[in-house]
């Protein structure tokens, strides 16, 4: 039986780099095994948006992106106005789209998924709430951001913590059917849970 790798991405080792278009910092979370910064087939990032402005492009890409911190955000994308983004909430777009960004009540922080939609099937969903939170995933990827207090992730017959805010625990490798138990340790469950499955063909 093949075992998953599993590795754990510490929040004060996040590397940060500037926007494509040069109007923020984004810091990398993770990516796929052998991608990198410049060619992945997915990625996870945190970025810091501290001003009304466009978002970089990332034509043949999906993109997936939640409001972390602050009040919130209002897109327009492709020329149409979007209903006001709150924290926790998931918005979908093309990577492609032209997107523009207004910020309500001032500078936010937000997370997101890129990947391509030609590779990987994908799923994210926030888990939240006093806890614990059980599912069960068949994804050849799975990953959970820290977005709270220290929590535990059950898998296996172990159990691995994420001790510190964005912190990301990554499990690669999964052969069928897992069932996965994430526990707040200190407080309420404040998690995002990442699912990529490769395409066939």
């Amino acid at each position: 039986m093949k075992h998953p790798r599993i590795h754990l991405y510490r929040a004060e080792a996040h590397p940060r780099m500037p926007w494509r278009n040069g109007g923020g910092t984004t810091q990398e979370v993770a990516c796929n095994p052998g991608g990198s910064t410049a060619a992945f087939d997915w990625r996870l990032s945190i970025a810091d948006v501290g001003q009304d402005g466009g978002f970089s492009a990332f034509a043949g890409y999906q993109r997936i992106i939640t409001v972390l911190e602050g009040q919130g955000i209002e897109l327009t994308v492709d020329g149409r106005r979007q209903a006001p983004l709150a924290p926790r909430r998931a918005y979908a777009f093309s990577g492609g789209a032209q997107v523009e960004c207004c910020l309500i009540g001032g500078p936010i922080r937000d997370f997101n998924l890129i990947y391509s939609p030609a590779r990987y099937d994908a799923r994210l969903q926030w888990a939240a709430g006093a806890g614990p939170w059980t599912f069960h995933s068949s994804a050849r990827s799975v990953l959970v951001l820290n977005a709270g207090a220290a929590l535990s992730l059950a898998a296996g017959g172990a159990e691995h913590a994420l001790p510190s805010r964005y912190d990301c625990l990554h499990i690669e490798g999964q052969d069928g059917l897992a069932e996965y138990r994430l526990a707040a340790v200190d407080g309420a469950l404040d998690a995002c849970v990442i699912e990529l499955s490769p395409r066939a063909g």
